[in-house]
């Protein structure tokens, strides 16, 4: 965990003990059992999850509640303070939430990767080596392309690459949204024999359901960095924010042991979550 955090969270617990104390035996600010994530369908969905969040409670006696939705959503609950600490990832974001107060410190904490899947391949972008050129290859065939379209942050990569395309999909016939998670929009573009874009490790832990293969990966531009932010109780005085346990959970995440857990996950033999806690990008670029 940085530096700059552990500061921030000692100084906000000293606040917090001393405020209990004043009010002669008023709620304590954040209990240590339990706390709220909130986080992408992808960690939830690839079960990442479900190998961390035990380790966690057996080692902090901490509770996690996990509310796995976009990294769009869950960047405004970390906003409103319903929940103490988020999970995402979309750098430009999850800065805009630091900077306006809202997160104590951005921590990065794992990397992977995404890639465009697809069976038939109409539009011919199997070994394409650039996602904007694989793209604008699908929209000029009007080959189906199916979307979550709900914000996330796989749906924000996804419209950036449109963007460096040259092209504007929305009310395409071609162009499918779900407003689903990462698994339904696999599932769906699998049923369509659309193209997808994914991250890499939602789509190897659905493999064995989906007729999906990787057509495209690889692009520096494929890239995808998770961070860790705890929510500042100070924006939310009337709210009972768990900075202690989250601040916890994050220390637990960038530890050698939260890291090798990490890093330990496979599904068909590959590492679905980079460990990167002290800025490795194993050559994909930032």
């Amino acid at each position: 965990m940085g530096k700059k955090l552990v500061a921030c969270v000692m100084t906000l617990m000293l606040a917090a003990s001393l405020m209990a104390l004043a009010g002669c035996g008023e709620k304590e600010e954040g209990s240590k059992g339990s706390l709220v994530l909130a986080t992408t369908t992808s960690t939830q969905d690839s079960g990442l999850l479900d190998l961390l969040i035990p380790e966690f409670k057996e080692k902090y006696g901490v509770t996690v509640k996990t509310i796995a939705v976009g990294t769009g959503e869950a960047l405004k609950m970390g906003e409103r303070g319903d929940a103490d600490v988020i999970l995402v990832h979309v750098k430009d974001s999850e800065e805009e939430l630091v900077d306006g107060g809202y997160g104590l410190e951005r921590v990065e904490v794992m990397y992977n990767d995404f890639v465009i899947v697809g069976e038939a391949d109409p539009a011919g972008i199997k070994g394409e080596k650039s996602a904007v050129e694989a793209f604008k290859k699908i929209a000029e065939t009007g080959s189906t392309f199916v979307s979550r379209g709900d914000d996330s942050g796989t749906n924000e990569k996804e419209k950036k690459i449109w963007a460096e395309a040259g092209v504007d999909p929305a009310g395409q016939p071609w162009y499918v949204e779900t407003g689903q998670g990462m698994g339904n929009t696999l599932t769906m573009a699998s049923e369509k024999q659309g193209y997808t874009l994914s991250d890499r490790a939602t789509y190897l832990s659905r493999k064995e359901t989906l007729q999906l293969l990787i057509l495209v990966e690889g692009d520096k531009s494929l890239f995808n960095q998770y961070s860790a932010i705890v929510i500042n109780p100070e924006k939310h005085p009337d709210l009972d924010l768990n900075v202690k346990g989250a601040g916890d959970f994050v220390e637990f995440l960038t530890s050698d042991e939260g890291q090798e857990l990490i890093g330990s996950y496979e599904k068909y033999g590959t590492v679905l979550f980079h460990p990167n806690a002290i800025g490795e990008t194993g050559g994909m670029g930032d």
